[in-house]
């Protein structure tokens, strides 16, 4: 299965944890685990708010 998203490497590339974009979210931090190994993919709506919170383009965090 292919990843859908990059959320742990621009994580990574912003110096910021699963951790704090949980607490930014209000999500609990399982879920943004979850999100971040490509078990399961957050909704478009929260996909914006993360590339808002990051400084980036939602196109970053998506894979081509």
């Amino acid at each position: 299965m292919k990843d859908l998203n990059r959320l742990k490497i621009v994580l990574v590339e912003k110096k910021k944890t699963s951790k704090w974009l949980a607490e930014q979210l209000g999500k609990n931090a399982s879920t943004v685990s979850k999100w971040c190994t490509n078990t399961s993919q957050p909704d478009l709506q929260t996909l914006d708010k993360i590339a808002s919170l990051l400084g980036c383009d939602k196109k970053e965090l998506i894979t081509d």
